[in-house]
């Protein structure tokens, strides 16, 4: 069938998104499932009301933005969007904005910075196997020293995940550590362990989620900082079919062969 149309959402964020939007864009077209366009918001301080980007019309939102809360019309339209059955998809900074958004953050699943604490909601802690909800006091979001980390599947028969390697070196990124939210209707598809040498958490961190809000999916990476990460053919790869997973409920991509290993990781040109 016809490609499915998609658009990212960039603008402002505190990552470079004029260099990352394009590459983005490239991973997610090179598919030929998609036919990508590119809704850029007012710079900061400028007039948000004047951003109104037609959702409706796009099977999948993927966010590359961090700023300044949208206008209420535009909140309303996105969470209407996504309820009613569209695909989202969060992509490392994205999971910073909008700390104040009920929706948006129940969309989420869990984010970071923006003031977050435990009022905004418990840390996902890996005990025994399961993920549970740890309400322990504190910050919401740190990361340590940018670094290659090894990437553990926890849901090898999702879509998404199916004929991943069980783990997998992901190249040089932040790993976000201590996330929290509402932590709803979350599945944790991978983790990594956020080392104390590298000033992480010490505990096994949600990088790659599955969130259901309404009748829409979420796929929310928390990978994915700059280019060197962005090339990582692991972190495409999860992209594509985490994008094709949110729009369509399925997956149809193959596993590249170049996919990385557990010791090995494997950029893109």
């Amino acid at each position: 069938g016809a490609p499915m149309k998609a658009l990212i959402i960039d603008g402002q964020n505190n990552h470079d998104w004029k260099t990352t939007t394009p590459a983005l864009k490239q991973i997610l077209e090179e598919t030929g499932l998609f036919t990508v366009d590119v809704a850029t918001s007012p710079p900061a301080k400028g007039d948000m009301s004047t951003f109104k980007p037609d959702f409706a019309v796009y099977r999948v939102i993927i966010s590359n933005y961090n700023g300044e809360p949208w206008s209420k019309e535009t909140q309303d339209a996105f969470e209407k969007f996504v309820r009613e059955g569209g695909g989202f998809v969060s992509i490392h900074a994205a999971d910073n904005s909008f700390p104040e958004w009920k929706a948006y953050n129940e969309m989420i699943g869990v984010g970071g910075w923006g003031n977050r604490n435990e009022k905004s909601g418990p840390y996902l802690r890996l005990r025994d196997g399961k993920w549970v909800h740890d309400t322990t006091p504190g910050t919401g979001a740190s990361h340590g020293a940018q670094h290659a980390f090894l990437v553990q599947t926890r849901e090898p028969a999702h879509p998404i995940m199916r004929g991943l390697p069980a783990e997998w070196l992901h190249s040089k990124d932040e790993l976000y550590d201590r996330l929290r939210g509402p932590a709803k209707h979350v599945t944790v598809l991978a983790s990594a362990l956020a080392t104390r040498e590298t000033r992480g958490s010490g505990e096994h961190e949600p990088l790659l989620m599955v969130i259901s809000f309404g009748k829409g999916r979420v796929f929310h990476t928390a990978l994915g900082h700059a280019m060197e990460a962005i090339r990582c053919v692991g972190f495409a790869t999860t992209l594509q079919r985490g994008t094709e997973w949110a729009a369509t409920g399925s997956v149809t991509q193959k596993v590249s062969a170049n996919f990385p290993t557990a010791d090995k990781v494997s950029l893109r040109p």
